[in-house]
């Protein structure tokens, strides 16, 4: 997998592609999606949506595209920073990576990867769609918190474990597959 810095940044991009849209259209049409028709009397997510002006973050209602690049911007920050670093020494606590087979210890760090990025994005995520039209109260931010982290942690596991990963780790060893054949071949 990831050799260098710069192929653990093009495969966190990857990653945060593919998983930014995924919650976005999964915090939208699973969790609120009625919540968003009955205020706005919709028969659909995306009707409510235009109906609503937007998604509201920030205390306002933003486009989805805005919603999006935030949320990519934010999490690819926090992926880059903290979840890949941590998650490897927190697979490698458990597992050592040099005799451990290699589907084991991905999945190590797939499971590690979402134990970490899954609490802090639901904070962010808390953070940026507080009712702030209600006054802040930082014991309605936890609860948010909390309420977002028991919705997306079983959603964040299965998806990255059995959807999002593999997707990710084949893409990026046929886009990567030149660089590895051709180290092997100066090596033979």
């Amino acid at each position: 997998m990831p050799r260098n810095q710069f192929e653990r940044m093009m495969f966190a991009l990857m990653t945060v592609i593919v998983t930014v849209h995924a919650y976005v259209f999964y915090s939208l049409y699973v969790v609120n999606s009625s919540t968003l028709m009955s205020v706005t009397g919709e028969n659909s997510v995306l009707g409510a949506v235009n109906a609503m002006g937007g998604v509201y973050m920030f205390g306002r209602n933003l486009p989805i595209w805005a919603v999006v690049i935030t949320e990519f911007i934010l999490a690819y920050t926090l992926e880059i920073t903290v979840g890949s670093p941590m998650s490897f020494k927190l697979a490698c606590k458990v597992f050592d990576p040099k005799e451990t087979h290699p589907v084991l210890f991905e999945t190590a760090i797939i499971c590690a990867t979402v134990g970490v990025m899954c609490p802090a994005m639901s904070f962010l995520a808390a953070f940026l769609y507080y009712p702030y039209y209600a006054g802040f109260n930082i014991f309605t931010l936890l609860a948010n918190w909390i309420k977002l982290v028991c919705f997306n942690f079983p959603f964040a596991f299965f998806s990255q474990l059995f959807f999002i990963q593999p997707l990710i780790r084949t893409c990026f060893k046929a886009m990567f597959r030149r660089k590895a054949e051709t180290a092997q071949a100066v090596k033979a």
